[in-house]
């Protein structure tokens, strides 16, 4: 479960042989989680609001097209 980047207040990673759609896991300090789809960076599960995540989901926009290939180079 590589961490791809780091926040003050979550992390975010990706699980090697996960399931569809393409997402993305934002651990936040607190212990709660999101998964967010790589296509439209929506949270499709987890207690979490979008302002908590703000920065993880700005960086993932910029970095979307990296985010799809670690995506399925750890799906192989």
């Amino acid at each position: 479960m590589p961490v791809i980047q780091r926040f003050a207040q979550c992390r975010l990673r990706i699980n090697a042989n996960d399931h569809p759609p393409p997402h993305f896991h934002v651990l936040l300090n607190d212990g709660r989680e999101a998964w967010v789809s790589i296509s439209d960076l929506r949270i499709v599960h987890g207690q979490v609001a979008v302002r908590e995540i703000a920065d993880a989901l700005d960086w993932a926009k910029a970095n979307q097209a990296m985010l799809a290939t670690t995506f399925e180079e750890l799906q192989r």
